[in-house]
């Protein structure tokens, strides 16, 4: 995992902020990726970005994709983005 956010942070050009979801597939690994992409003050209502990132099982970074983008401060609630 660590090499993969390092990888995705190089694409990027910002350092991923946390690890929301990992699991294994069956072609290696899938994770939910957290990034800070507009910092903001306050930090509450900073940009935030999810990424869905696959890696093959050494962890290298094979695909990546942004598949939502939320404030900072924004709750997810059941059913909704």
């Amino acid at each position: 995992m660590r090499r993969a956010i390092q990888q995705l942070g190089e694409l990027l050009g910002r350092a991923p902020d946390s690890v929301s979801a990992l699991k294994p597939t069956e072609q290696g690994w899938e994770a939910q990726v957290e990034v800070l992409e507009l910092e903001r003050v306050p930090q509450t209502s900073s940009v935030m970005a999810g990424y869905r990132v696959v890696m093959d099982p050494a962890g290298t970074l094979m695909a990546y994709e942004r598949v939502r983008r939320y404030t900072r401060a924004q709750v997810e609630t059941e059913g909704r983005r």
